[in-house]
């Protein structure tokens, strides 16, 4: 099969390192892509072949987790939920505490003290043992090694010291039930903060899941989104929102697109008009044709960006990520200097010794460099989809940060792509009706910008229809077609050094039927947009194919100095390059001429009423087409990329600082455990800040 995304529904998984765990096995078996996210029980990676993905379910539940089909089916047993685990597992606990302050002889007995401790523990051994065995035997050791080995220490010493009556000295009963207990209390408040994270892919499926008003032979039944099928005639009233992408046919309303665009102002629809999915009727009824459903809607489409983009790493996790993968062996290793140095060399006795080394194993994190970066780009993405910024890939908020250059289209990106005719000048004997016939019959089956603004000035003006058999657009070039007289035209750009302010030309039978000058005009954010970007250290220049006098025009009335005009596709490619060799290039086009230097520059921003074409090639989409939202992208890039950092920080200097002093003997292993447990919801809650936190610059 082709490269796709797989999802998989993965229960068993209570914490990062689970999701540590599974992640490494699958880039053991060659996958990438990879995310892997324990709070919504969800697994994604690239595949393109079917026994690879067997391979990689196989592997997954050989790891001790489960492959489920329908995660809306599943309902996970009332033993296995980790609130419920907590719970238990703190009323045995908390006698054992209390024994430490409280004068009841009864709770000092070694017996009682066992009898309170042994239900944790077996909780314990099933919740982290099983996953700490599954991970070794997979040759990925995760952190529930570490809590195992340190939670087992702890009980096993103590049973031997109650077996052969050795006395209070030998009791750490309270110790291994704390661990265990503190340990999933950690767990529950990172799968909580995380699943908060994920929530703007969340917010969107809900968009999705409503019923539709489809009218069958003039009555009205209510079916759900996923039932409808393209050309079903739907009903939409006020307040309700429209369930799948399609067009009015009839009657008026004033649409809410926030929830694509970030727009909060309502967008006024009529017949012909088109509809998104999700959007809401906040006033007016209409009767709407459906087009696209199911997977094929815009909604689908941007949720299925989104998730491939949650799976793209930047390449500043990739430091984690190695250190993650011996992060484990390595404090086992230190766990057992530690108790042979204080033991033999240090002659600090069995019980100091084994304490230290049990301490060495439970404040340690591997989870919070596992969680530092999926977070903050979990958050980042949200951030930015809300403001109406699709982000393709979580590695192209890293690309963004040390930009240098961005590379603008003219049509359509700095100029709003309304055009008017300015002059038509016939030539060949050519009548005016015939001419406007030829253009609209041409630019009603292109996307480009100039071709839907000539088709809207022109339909309300006299004309001579033209019937065309074929037509086809070269990228850069204009439209070809044929009329069912056998009739060839081409209508385009070319060009000229003629004096003249006529930019388009159009030919039938290669003989010069018009002379054709088309204005549009500049964007109103476009000089604020340019003088930002420039207090930013970024050097905007302007790349278009249109003429040099319009486009030097167009750059000194916004501020660029650096113009390129006249430029064919091919060209624009090599401009692209010469700047990719200075620095970090962007590019924001519109057209599908665009589409060759998007996917050439280091990241490539398409308009969201651009080309389909340009739309695949970019890697960031502004749905709405404030200029603004440029700004805002790189600003929330910044603060994501500053956010990882911040995190990644924290999660080696954490480590870095608890170890050794774990390793002195300067902490209880209890406090150990409580400061590891609350060491993750630290980077998750620092993720966190960055859906409200003010960015200005």
């Amino acid at each position: 099969m082709a490269e796709q995304l797989i999802e998989l529904n993965v229960t068993g998984m209570h914490c990062n390192n689970c999701a540590i765990s599974v992640h490494k096995l699958l880039e053991k078996k060659g996958f990438h892509d990879i995310l892997v996210d324990f709070a919504s029980e969800e697994v994604k990676f690239s595949a393109d072949n079917e026994a690879k993905v067997q391979d990689a379910i196989k592997g997954i539940e050989g790891l001790g987790y489960k492959v489920i089909e329908d995660a809306a089916l599943h309902n996970e047993k009332f033993y296995n939920k980790i609130e419920n685990k907590l719970i238990f597992c703190t009323i045995f606990t908390i006698p054992l505490l209390s024994a430490m302050v409280l004068p009841w002889h009864f709770l000092h007995l070694p017996v009682v003290q066992l009898l309170l401790c042994l239900p944790v523990f077996i909780v314990g051994c099933l919740h982290f043992g099983r996953s700490a065995w599954h991970s070794v035997k997979g040759g990925v050791p995760n952190m529930d090694v570490l809590i195992f080995i340190g939670s087992s220490s702890a009980f096993i010493y103590s049973l031997i010291g109650t077996l052969q009556h050795l006395g209070m000295r030998y009791q750490f009963y309270e110790t291994c039930a704390t661990i265990i207990t503190l340990v999933l209390l950690g767990n529950l408040f990172e799968k909580r903060s995380v699943t908060q994270t994920t929530s703007a892919v969340k917010d969107l499926v809900k968009f999705q899941q409503v019923n539709a008003n489809r009218v069958v032979n003039g009555e009205v039944e209510v079916v759900s989104a996923q039932e409808v099928r393209p050309g079903d005639t739907l009903l939409v009233n006020t307040g309700d929102k429209i369930p799948v992408d399609g067009e009015v046919l009839s009657g008026n309303a004033s649409v809410n697109e926030s929830m694509l665009t970030g727009e909060s102002i309502p967008i006024e629809k009529g017949k012909y008009d088109k509809l998104i999915g999700g959007t809401i009727v906040e006033h007016g009824n209409i009767t709407m044709l459906a087009t696209k459903v199911g997977s094929n809607t815009m909604l689908s489409q941007i949720i299925d960006l989104m998730k491939k983009a949650q799976a793209a790493k930047p390449p500043v996790q990739k430091l984690g990520d190695r250190v993650a993968s011996i992060f484990v062996p390595a404090v086992i290793l230190i766990a057992l200097f530690t108790f042979l140095i204080a033991y033999f060399l240090g002659h600090a006795g069995l019980q100091h010794a084994l304490m230290n080394a049990i301490a060495v194993l439970v404040i340690s994190c591997p989870c919070a460099m596992g969680l530092a970066t999926p977070t903050a780009v979990m958050v980042g993405l949200g951030r930015a989809a809300k403001n109406g910024i699709l982000i393709k890939g979580g590695d192209t908020i890293e690309a963004v940060t040390q930009t240098k250059y961005i590379v603008f289209d003219k049509t359509g990106t700095l100029t709003t792509g309304k055009f008017h005719i300015s002059n038509i000048k016939a030539e060949a004997g050519a009548g005016i009706e015939t001419i406007r016939g030829v253009i609209t019959a041409i630019e009603e089956r292109s996307n480009h910008p100039i071709a839907r603004s000539l088709v809207n000035e022109l339909k309300s003006l006299k004309q001579q229809k033209l019937i065309l058999k074929s037509v086809t657009e070269e990228k850069g070039l204009g439209m070809r077609a044929e009329d069912v007289e056998g009739n060839h035209y081409f209508l385009g750009l070319g060009k000229t050094n003629a004096e003249n302010d006529f930019n388009v030309s159009l030919y039938k039978n290669q003989v010069l039927l018009a002379q054709i000058e088309i204005d549009d005009e500049i964007r109103p954010q476009a000089a604020s947009l340019i003088s930002s970007l420039k207090e930013m250290g970024i050097i905007p220049v302007l790349l278009s194919g249109d003429k040099k006098s319009r486009c030097v025009k167009v750059g000194k009335a916004i501020g660029i100095t650096e113009v390129h005009a006249e430029k064919l596709p091919g060209e624009k490619l090599t401009v692209i390059d010469i700047y990719k060799k200075k620095g970090k290039t962007i590019m924001v086009g519109d057209g599908i001429n665009d589409a060759p230097a998007l996917t050439k520059a280091d990241v490539g921003i398409s308009m969201n009423d651009s080309s389909q074409v340009a739309i695949q090639s970019a890697k960031v989409i502004l749905l709405n087409t404030d200029l603004e939202s440029l700004v805002k992208f790189l600003q929330i890039s910044r603060h994501t990329l500053i956010t990882i950092k911040q995190n990644l920080f924290w999660a080696f200097a954490y480590n870095i600082v608890a170890i050794p002093i774990a390793a002195l003997g300067f902490l209880n292993p209890m406090f150990g455990a409580f400061t590891m447990a609350f060491s993750d919801v630290v980077v998750i809650g620092n993720s966190l800040r960055l859906k409200s936190k003010k960015i200005t610059r």
